[in-house]
């Protein structure tokens, strides 16, 4: 009786190892094989967006998509291996994902945004922009907004889905920026002869470039006066500097030639 009761031991002993050890063990090695697989993938992806020189933010943000995505599929397999039914797994994942969703419309289209940022670059820190109604420089860009600091030193906080979607000036892409000014001078004004000095108050100065050279030339004739556009090239750092040195030395330069510029009068008539 002993000895029945033994063999019948050891034979249902075998046969939950053949029933349950067989799947266990192919889920423990799916398990090792899988995580080595993830680790090798995730650097190689991350050597291939070095050296297409992604940003920093979106390479981190890119690898955690990709980890996240591949251990699913490998808690799936695992899962699938021990024998259990998977279709019902893949349904909550598949609803969970829609309730999130739909839960972060706004969220995901300012996520969408900022990963359109990270791989196009529009812009990059330090660049000054003008976008949505505000101008500064770009502090920081992060996947679901970005950071820009205005000239009053205040922090603007732009969300990436409209800020995308709008017009983006980058005033740093082209290196240099044409400092735009104009000056009224009376009608009775010699105008070769203030064209000529106005040209050279901007080639004088030693920050306002000879290529592309200067463009000063007429307006318009307004009402009361004739009014110069004295547009000055700049690298894009010194532009304000050239700025307010013309604005300071406008005046001084016409008075020097004899060049009156021209200001409302009033008249006052007593009967």
């Amino acid at each position: 009786m002993i000895q029945l009761l033994e063999n019948f031991n050891l034979e249902k002993g075998f046969e939950l190892v053949l029933e349950y050890g067989i799947p266990l063990f192919k889920a423990l090695a799916i398990y090792i094989i899988g995580s080595w697989l993830i680790k090798r993938i995730a650097k190689i992806t991350s050597k291939v967006m070095e050296a297409r020189e992604f940003e920093l933010t979106l390479q981190k943000f890119l690898n955690k998509i990709i980890s996240w995505a591949l251990w699913i599929l490998l808690l799936v397999a695992i899962v699938g291996t021990l024998g259990i039914e998977t279709s019902g797994f893949a349904a909550i994942l598949a609803a969970a994902g829609l309730a999130v969703g739909l839960a972060l419309q706004g969220s995901l289209s300012n996520f969408a945004g900022g990963v359109l940022l990270l791989v196009f670059k529009p812009f990059k820190v330090g660049d000054t922009i003008e976008a949505q109604g505000i101008t500064g420089t770009i502090k920081e860009i992060d996947i679901l907004q970005t950071k820009v600091v205005t000239f009053s030193r205040k922090l603007a906080i732009i969300p990436n889905g409209p800020l995308l979607n709008g017009n983006i000036i980058n005033f740093d892409t082209e290196g240099i920026l044409r400092c735009d000014t104009m000056i009224g001078v009376s009608y009775d004004a010699d105008i070769p002869k203030t064209l000529e000095a106005l040209t050279k108050l901007c080639t004088d100065h030693p920050l306002v470039l000879q290529d592309p050279a200067p463009i000063v030339q007429v307006s318009e004739n307004a009402s009361s006066s004739i009014n110069i556009l004295v547009r000055p090239y700049t690298l894009t750092a010194d532009v304000w500097t050239v700025n307010f040195y013309l604005q300071e030395n406008f005046k001084p330069t016409l008075d020097s030639i004899g060049v009156e510029i021209p200001y409302p009068h009033q008249v006052e008539i007593r009967k």
